[in-house]
């Protein structure tokens, strides 16, 4: 009787270890857009920074799916980080950013967080993203970030307050920065009472690449421990250039390959504060065809971009490069659009993964509504499961 009783527990022991496993194993796919790769983009580490530094980072998101995603919410176990997820559903290939910011202001000290992002669409999954960082109470930035909006061609300078209590001889040695269009010097200001305070300050080059960017600047200094040796201070640049172009990527909506009954057409909008015109426009790829517009100066012009059609099924990429009278040099966007199989678009109308990335396994195929409930995925929808597993029962 104890024998029997004992091979009954094991026996729900392991059922429920397969069942944990499984369910493990459905989150997988959502996952994979945020990591598709394993090259460990869920976590971030700060490092050491600074009291009152502005300090965020982006995890990238793109839905490589057909089915449309989106996230429901996103919770961080620790009130020092204040989790923003995107609004919008995703459709295929597009991209969006769960943005992690960092209170370093009223909380101090190591910081381990999981950030638990839960979507609803097209299943309930949930992803766990990680932060890691320390925040020194030693060292004070005020602003904490450095901040340039400026025209393409104009240079800007921003100053920042740096202080620091403690060690009697301590002292920024120097300025580092990866980008050779942010510069920085520091001047010591006042030493006395175990305080002392510099001023920083940072140069934006003429040079600046149009569009938005997220740098730092290190400030060296002569700290003997290696972890807090380097003072990271953020500088967000937004450089205004004399044209734009949206959106960029173009993503055109999914079409079956072959002889198309009629072209697929979209609208790239061209923007410049003074009145301009399209000259010419050229692809990367003849399968797309720019038209030109014949249109008075404006401010706003409307640039069509035509997709002719393609036998192959799998992505097709390109890059628009569209020259105007408001500009010596080029502005570019890039389109792309999804061609499925004839075949796989009359029999599921366009449901499943894209079918030109690497798969490791092939999905099932879609069967009737019959009520039943999948027991990982829960009731039967339209679309196909995601790419890497099938159905389970346990």
């Amino acid at each position: 009787m104890k024998r029997t009783a004992r091979t009954i527990v094991w026996i729900a022991l392991g059922s429920l270890a397969v069942l944990i496993a499984g369910r493990a194993q459905a989150q997988d796919w959502a996952r994979e857009m945020f990591d598709p790769k394993g090259q460990g983009l869920t976590s971030f580490d700060f490092g050491t920074v600074a009291r009152g530094a502005k300090m965020e980072h982006a995890f990238a998101v793109e839905n490589i799916y057909v089915e449309d995603a989106h996230i429901l919410s996103a919770e961080a176990s620790c009130g020092c980080t204040s989790p923003e997820v995107p609004a919008q559903i995703l459709k295929t290939w597009q991209k969006a950013y769960v943005v992690a910011k960092i209170d370093t202001v009223n909380f101090q000290g190591q910081k381990d967080v999981t950030i638990r992002v839960k979507f609803d669409r097209p299943y309930q999954a949930e992803v766990q993203l990680h932060i890691y960082c320390f925040i020194r109470s030693d060292v004070v930035l005020e602003p904490g970030a450095v901040h340039f909006h400026a025209a393409q061609g104009t240079a800007a300078q921003e100053k920042v307050s740096v202080r620091y209590a403690g060690r009697p001889d301590w002292k920024i040695e120097r300025v580092e920065s990866a980008n050779p269009a942010i510069t920085g010097k520091v001047v010591e200001v006042s030493r006395g009472g175990g305080m002392v305070t510099y001023d920083l300050t940072v140069d934006l080059a003429a040079k600046a690449a149009a569009g938005y960017a997220r740098d730092e600047i290190n400030l060296v200094t002569n700290d003997p421990n290696p972890r807090a040796q380097r003072v990271p201070v953020p500088v967000e640049t937004v450089v205004a250039a004399p044209v734009t172009v949206h959106p960029s990527p173009l993503i055109m909506d999914p079409v079956a390959a072959g002889k198309l009954q009629s072209p697929v057409t979209r609208q790239l909008l061209v923007n410049s504060p003074s009145p301009f015109q399209i000259t010419r426009a050229e692809s990367s790829d003849p399968r797309f065809r720019c038209d030109v517009p014949t249109a008075a100066a404006s401010t706003l012009q409307r640039l069509p971009v035509v997709f002719l059609g393609g036998d192959a099924a799998g992505k097709v990429d390109a890059r628009i490069r569209i020259y105007t009278t408001a500009s010596d040099g080029p502005i570019e966007a890039d389109v792309s659009i999804n061609l499925t199989e004839p075949a796989a678009a009359e029999k599921t109308a366009g449901r499943g993964p894209i079918a030109d990335k690497p798969e490791p396994g092939k999905p099932e195929e879609l069967k009737p509504d019959d009520g039943t409930a999948d027991p990982i995925f829960g009731p039967r929808g339209t679309a196909s499961k995601p790419r890497t597993f099938a159905p389970r029962e346990f």
